[in-house]
């Protein structure tokens, strides 16, 4: 049985949005974006579970890795300034294992964060690195702190006999070819002819022209697209979200350098702690407008 929801998900990060920076500037600093019903971030840590804290009083500095070219996760704002939800993150962790005054965020270009982390020029990697095995022999990481789901988005216009993914059945389908979200597509719903295209452009051009009733993607990727000028509020989120760790990945995690472990459960500890008490939300809801859940 294929479990659709509750997995851990993570994509492979590289490359994947094309948003402007200014039209994910003018989402975040409007003064009332339109939210969808559920902005709510899934708590992926028991509150049960004790995580053990090493001490980590003789860290003489923190130095997270990211990159500047990947909103809303980390990305040069109007002002010059490094920001992003990473970065605020890696501020809160910080501030949880009491290193706000050692704690450092350095931008890098994304093909040069595994070996910085390997040389010893940073203690961590905070930028959606996908989780592998060659990874896993050199570096340490946490568990997953974000999922990033896929969803449907369907044409408001579209009339269902259900509503939900099954209503969709015998409808056109938008994916993008030869992707994860098209063999998860294939695999969870197997009623469903998709319809493919050859990438992210023109599947949403062919939802907003009316090709297919409904696509099948990257939540992240759908929901700013769906607010953006583009859609002009052609569209609607349907059913879900739907995650699968053997199409999408275990998840959005802390990359750590160096043998010891013991860093990586600090940080996993107060990742956690930041989860349960609803900073990790609070920093959520404020680069995601439109939700992913």
């Amino acid at each position: 049985m294929i479990e659709m929801r509750g997995k851990v998900t993570s994509l492979d990060l590289v490359g994947l949005w094309l948003f402007g920076l200014a039209f994910f500037a003018m989402l975040v600093l409007s003064a009332s974006p339109a939210r969808s019903q559920n902005t709510e971030l899934p708590v992926l840590f028991d509150a049960r579970e004790r995580l053990v804290r090493p001490d980590v009083s003789g860290v003489l500095r923190l130095r997270f890795l990211t990159t500047t070219d990947f909103p809303p996760f980390n990305f040069i704002d109007q002002t010059g300034r490094l920001t992003g939800f990473h970065i605020d993150l890696a501020r809160a962790l910080c501030d949880e294992l009491g290193l706000q005054a050692r704690c450092q965020v350095q931008a890098l270009p994304y093909g040069q964060l595994s070996s910085a982390l390997e040389a010893g020029q940073g203690e961590a990697v905070i930028a959606g690195v996908a989780v592998t095995e060659q990874l896993r022999e050199k570096f340490n990481f946490t568990r997953p702190y974000l999922l990033l789901p896929a969803r449907f988005l369907m044409r408001n216009d579209t009339a269902l006999t259900r509503q939900n993914a099954e209503g969709l059945a015998g409808k056109r389908v938008g994916v993008v070819r030869n992707t994860s979200h098209e063999a998860m597509l294939r695999a969870f719903f197997p009623s469903m002819s998709p319809t493919t295209f050859e990438d992210q452009a023109s599947l949403m051009t062919g939802l907003r022209e009316k090709q297919v009733e409904a696509v099948f993607a990257d939540a992240l990727q759908l929901s700013f697209w769906m607010m953006s000028p583009a859609a002009a509020g052609c569209c609607r989120f349907l059913d879900g979200p739907f995650l699968s760790e053997r199409h999408l990945g275990e998840g959005m995690t802390i990359m750590v350098g160096g043998q010891d472990g013991s860093l990586a459960a600090a940080l996993e500890s107060a990742l956690a702690a930041v989860s349960e008490d609803g900073r990790l939300e609070e920093i959520y809801l404020r680069y995601f407008p439109a939700g992913l859940f």
